[in-house]
Parts: C-alpha cells; structure tokens; sequence
C-alpha cells in the first residue's frame, strides 16, 4: 500500500507523510541530526589480543540494579564481531578535545590503534583512551540483539573511571562539538 506524501502545519511545524521507505529513513537521518548526543569509541579486544573499535553516537544508560548500558553497533563491522567473540568492550566517553579521535575511530583506518594513545588496565574489557576519554566504562556482554542493520549490544558495567568535571564531545546537525561549558 503507497501513502500519498502530505504535509501538515501545526503550529509553525512541518509534519511530512512520505510514502516509501527510504524517504522514512531519510527523515528519520535527518530528525535524528536535531538531537545532540555524547560521543564514544567502543574498544575490544579479539581473540588474538588485537584491538578493534569503533565511534558510537547510539548509547544509553538501561537500567542501574545492575548497572547495564547499551551501544549500536552495524552488523558486519569486525569490531563487532570481536565484542562478539571476546564477550567485554569498554565504551570510552569522549573528551570536548578528541574530535579528530572521534573522526578516526568513524573512518575506519586499520591503524587507528597506532594513531592515539591507548591502555589496557589489569580487567579492562577493552582498551582505555586515557588522552581522548573523560570517562570509560568496562562492560561483559550480556545481551545481543539484532534489528535490522545494527545489534543493540547490552553490557553489564563492571567498573568505571571517570574526571570529576567532564567536559564531553557531543554529535549533533551532523557535526562535532564540545560541549558549551560548565553549568
């Protein structure tokens, strides 16, 4: 069934009706850009130790009793097959300064490990950005969800660390910024 496209007025508001399915996803892209979100690299380990990681906008707190959050990873990105097969990550909370690494871990580049500094505390589920994150968060994999082009990965949070002040890079109207200042 094709839906004609309407455009409604409410208030000095456009409601737009598409009728196909990519016209939704455009609209959704687009709706989505209006809505900052905090920025952060997932980082894992594979199961010959190499590190993998990738930049995630599509992050959130689930529940604290036990404390679990939750990253969207594309399906067929390696790195999620690495969370996958070594079952941790630690999702690292950018800094308002890491643009560029935020860039990087997004392009893809196979050697984004060799271009930022990086860690691996003693029971870390995946590599710490120390110089780029305000806060990581290491995580074992509780729950894998597949909808549609991405998993909804659930991790369990076994440890935190984090600057008392953070100062986070945010993603929004397509672009990068750090956030305002302080409140």
């Amino acid at each position: 069934m094709t839906h004609s496209i309407r455009a409604d007025v409410h208030n000095d508001v456009r409601v737009d009706h598409p009728a196909e399915p990519t016209d939704r996803a455009d609209r959704l892209r687009a709706f989505m850009a209006g809505f900052p979100t905090g920025v952060g690299v997932l980082t894992t380990l594979d199961a010959g130790n190499h590190p993998w990681g990738m930049t995630c906008t599509s992050i959130s707190c689930v529940t604290l009793s036990p404390p679990t959050l939750l990253v969207c990873l594309r399906q067929g990105s390696p790195t999620l097959e690495a969370v996958r097969a070594g079952g941790t990550f630690a999702l690292n909370l950018l800094s308002g300064h890491a643009r560029s690494t935020a860039e990087l871990f997004a392009s893809g580049a196979p050697d984004r490990f060799a271009r930022t500094p990086w860690c691996l505390p003693a029971g870390a589920g995946g590599p710490h950005l120390d110089e780029a994150a305000h806060g990581v968060a290491d995580c074992k994999v509780v729950r894998d969800d597949v909808v549609g082009d991405h998993a909804v990965i659930f991790g369990e949070v076994l440890g935190t660390a984090h600057r008392s002040l953070p100062d986070p890079l945010l993603y929004g109207l397509r672009g990068y910024a750090a956030w305002p200042g302080q409140p």
